[in-house]
């Protein structure tokens, strides 16, 4: 019985683009006695690889912290596999503003011994005695009191892009690291102030709030759902947000849009910007904020030193990673003196910027085509690309397009190509074909045919 992913990432991402389903990113926990977190591991992976359910997901004794994409034609008997479970019945699915199909490419599910990593000994105090949930009009009217103090208990790569105004940031890169400083900074005003908190989902202020009324904080407030159903309660209602800006997640996206707002500046040129990038040196991947122009000057690399070696043979670049320990580094590493314009702490509210409007994702969704290839090789300095005709045929005058996780979706026509070394007008399986590609495109990438 397969209870483990079994495709690569490119392997998934090419399923998902052949059954051309919409899909829907979402997230939910749970806070619950579980008695046997690994059997529930294995009864969940066996009940959602059935509905082609991706994600990352955590299990622990004390519940279960998950951000998945479902296919929406199988969102209804997803619901049901929760239901099945008395402490999930009627679970609020935090549904995401902005959707993408890649959002998630694997299903992976982890026994852990917390579905948060705080820090906290649960033993000590009451993880029951939460504070008050808030929803969006009234967390917008606790805002407004002056004897309000209003704390992100988010990471600093998060509040950066995006975050409620007059919020205090704490410069932190995990949540653990927030909890001691935040009590230290606001131990006066245990007695008389709101603390007002928020997260992305709410999972983090389910044991923040507890945390700090046994600290001794009278007046403790959370913001329920976290910041994407505040944002969908703002907008159902007509709200107005006191959220400005980006609200970062954990998914391929990295981010989905609140407001118009830009907050944040790329931290390569100063530019207004909110779209984080991983660098593509494999012996990197810091996580960065990076504007269009600098992501095709730089190739989607943090510094000149990145760029240099992601243009080395393979071979050069393992020997040059060997022994650096990354893990799961990511998100922590986004501090690094490399990044002039990088801010962290106390942020503004002021925007800098306004973002033009984008296309729905329903309007994106509503591109058909067809694959036709893979990429299998980029040629820099000539920005040339090379292709394996694998399906169908392609012809001069064809709109194409090129996707991949980190390329996004870039179209192009046709106009003129080489098929096994020799310029002519039609491609057919089998071949290799070569054309100008004016941006960089990695192996994972699918080139597609886009019908009119």
């Amino acid at each position: 019985m397969q209870l483990y992913n079994t495709l690569s990432a490119e392997e998934r991402v090419e399923l998902i683009d052949q059954a051309g389903q919409q899909r829907l990113t979402l997230s939910f926990y749970a806070y619950a006695k579980i008695e046997d977190p690994k059997k529930f591991r294995d009864d969940l992976f066996i009940a959602w690889n059935a509905l082609d359910a991706l994600g990352r997901i955590y299990v622990a004794h004390e519940g279960i912290n998950a951000q998945m994409s479902v296919p929406a034609e199988n969102f209804e008997t997803f619901r049901d596999t929760l239901e099945v479970y008395s402490f999930m019945k009627g679970i609020r699915l935090n549904v995401a503003i902005e959707q993408d199909d890649h959002s998630f490419l694997k299903l992976t599910i982890k026994v852990r011994h917390k579905i948060v990593a705080d820090g906290l000994n649960d033993d000590t105090f009451d993880v029951t005695n939460k504070g008050i949930h808030l929803k969006a009009k009234e967390f917008n009217t606790l805002l407004e009191d002056p004897n309000t103090i209003v704390v992100d208990f988010r990471n600093h790569y998060e509040s950066e892009i995006g975050h409620f105004k007059g919020a205090i940031t704490p410069d932190v890169d995990t949540f653990r690291e927030s909890l001691p400083i935040i009590n230290e900074q606001l131990n006066q005003y245990k007695e008389e102030k709101n603390l007002l908190m928020y997260c992305t989902g709410g999972i983090r202020c389910e044991k923040a709030s507890a945390y700090f009324k046994h600290q001794g904080f009278k007046n403790v407030y959370q913001l329920e759902g976290g910041i994407i159903e505040y944002a969908r309660q703002v907008k159902t209602e007509g709200l107005e947000s006191k959220f400005i800006g980006k609200n970062f997640v954990f998914d391929h996206r990295l981010g989905e849009r609140i407001t118009d707002d830009i907050i944040a500046q790329c931290h390569q040129c100063g530019a207004p910007c909110d779209n984080h990038t991983n660098c593509e040196n494999d012996g990197c991947h810091l996580l960065f904020i990076q504007c269009d122009s600098c992501k095709e000057s730089m190739q989607n690399c943090c510094s000149a030193e990145c760029l240099e070696t992601i243009h080395l043979p393979l071979v050069e670049q393992v020997k040059l990673r060997s022994g650096i320990q990354n893990g799961n580094m990511v998100f922590k590493k986004g501090k690094s003196k490399v990044l002039k314009f990088k801010k962290s702490g106390d942020l503004e509210d002021k925007p800098l910027a306004k973002v033009s409007k984008t296309n729905s994702i329903r309007q994106k969704i509503a591109i058909k085509k067809v694959l036709v290839g893979k990429a299998e090789h980029y040629y820099v300095k000539a920005e040339i690309g090379l292709f394996i005709v694998e399906n169908q045929e392609i012809k001069i005058g064809d709109k194409i397009l090129i996707s991949g996780p980190t390329t996004g979706n870039q179209e192009l026509i046709l106009d003129k190509m080489l098929v096994n070394g020799k310029e002519t007008d039609v491609a057919k399986k089998g071949d290799k074909i070569t054309f100008k590609v004016p941006f960089r495109i990695r192996l994972s990438d699918k080139l597609f045919k886009i019908i009119k």
